[in-house]
C-alpha cells in the first residue's frame, strides 16, 4: 500500500459514503429477528484499516451491531483448529448452494445430506457443532475469547436482547437443526448447539472490530500491528475461499465480479472484506437486499473497490 492510496481513502471515504445512503431505500432493515428491526434504515458506516494500524473511517462507523453470520468465518476456523480438516469436510461440503442462507431444501434433494458449506445456517449449525469444550458455557466462551483475540478488545459482549429474540424465533434453524440431527450430521443436543450458534452471532461489534479482524485474514492469520500469528494459515486460506465463494450467500458470485474481494455479511447489515496483504474493512449498513446482504453497504464497498483498484480478479 503507498502513502498516495491512504491520502486516496482520506479524501474520498466520506464522499463515498454519501453517495452510497440513497441505496437504502431499496432495501429492508431485517425483521424476522424482532430485535434486529430496531436498526436505522438508512445508517451506513466504514472503517479501513491499513498494517500500521491506522483507521480511516466515515459515515455511522461507530454505530454498534451483532455479527450475525460474519461470526461463522471464525467459528469455521475454530472448528478447523480443534478437528482437522478431515473431519469438518466429512460434515460440511465445501461448495456454494445457489439457495437462500436459511434453505433446507438441498439437504434432502442431495445425497449425502451435509450442508453445501460452512457458511448457510445449516452448514454453521453443523460447524458450531464441532467446537470443542465439556460444557455449554466453555465451548460460548471459547469462541468469545477468539474474538477478544482478534480484535484486541477485551470487553466485546453478547446483546442479550438479540441473542433472546433468536432464541425465540428461531424455530426455522430449530427444524434445520433438527433434521441434521436425524441425519446424524450434528454432534451433541440440538438446544445446547444452538444456544451457541445463536450467542455467538448476537456478538456486539462495530466496524474498526470487523476491520481489526479482516485484516487479520488479510496476513493470513499474523497480526501486523505486533508480528504474532494468531490464526494458522492454511484454516484462514480455507476461510477465505468460502469468503470469496459463498461469503455474500446466493449473491457472491456477482459480488466476486462486482467488487472482488473476500467478504462475509450478516443480517444485522455488517459485512467483513479485505484486500489480502493490504487492508482490512469493516462496513455497517442494516437496510438488506434480497439476499441477505447491505444494500448500502455493498454498494459501497463497490465503489471503493473500483477507484481504488483493488480487485483480485
Amino acid at each position: 500500500m503507498s502513502n498516495k492510496q491512504l491520502d486516496t481513502l482520506r479524501q474520498s471515504l466520506p464522499s463515498w459514503v454519501e453517495a452510497s445512503i440513497p441505496c437504502s431505500a431499496s432495501g429492508k432493515v431485517a425483521s424476522y429477528i424482532p430485535e434486529l428491526s430496531k436498526a436505522p434504515h438508512d445508517a451506513l458506516g466504514i472503517t479501513i484499516i491499513a498494517p500500521d494500524g491506522e483507521l480511516i473511517s466515515a459515515g455511522d462507523c461507530s454505530q454498534v451491531f451483532t455479527l450475525q453470520s460474519i461470526s461463522k468465518v471464525f467459528t469455521l476456523i475454530l472448528a478447523l483448529m480443534d478437528n482437522g480438516e478431515e473431519e469438518v469436510f466429512k460434515r460440511v461440503g465445501m461448495e456454494p448452494t445457489g439457495d437462500n442462507f436459511n434453505s433446507m431444501l438441498k439437504l434432502e434433494l442431495v445425497r449425502p445430506g451435509i450442508p453445501f458449506n460452512p457458511f448457510i445456517n445449516a452448514g454453521a449449525i453443523t460447524i458450531t457443532s464441532l467446537i470443542h469444550g465439556r460444557s455449554m458455557e466453555e465451548k460460548s466462551q471459547r469462541i468469545l475469547d477468539l474474538f477478544h483475540l482478534l480484535t484486541s478488545q477485551k470487553e466485546l459482549a453478547y446483546d442479550i436482547d438479540v441473542f433472546n429474540s433468536e432464541l425465540e424465533s428461531g424455530d426455522l434453524n430449530r427444524s434445520i437443526a433438527y433434521f441434521l440431527k436425524g441425519n446424524q450430521v450434528l454432534i451433541g443436543d440440538v438446544d445446547e448447539v444452538l444456544d451457541i450458534y445463536f450467542k455467538h452471532c448476537s456478538i456486539l461489534v462495530q466496524c474498526a472490530d470487523l476491520a481489526r479482524m479482516g485484516l487479520i485474514l488479510a496476513f493470513d492469520g499474523v497480526d501486523p500491528l505486533t508480528g504474532n500469528r494468531l490464526l494458522p494459515k492454511r484454516y484462514v486460506q480455507i476461510a477465505k475461499t468460502f469468503m470469496t465463494t459463498c461469503g455474500m450467500y446466493n449473491a457472491s458470485g456477482e459480488f466476486a465480479i462486482d467488487v472482488g474481494l473476500p467478504a462475509k455479511s450478516g443480517v444485522s447489515g455488517g459485512i467483513l472484506s479485505l484486500v489480502p496483504g493490504s487492508y482490512g474493512i469493516g462496513v455497517i449498513g442494516p437496510s438488506l437486499n434480497d439476499k441477505g446482504n447491505s444494500q448500502a453497504g455493498v454498494h459501497l464497498l463497490e465503489t471503493v473497490s473500483k477507484q481504488m483498484n483493488w480487485s483480485m480478479f
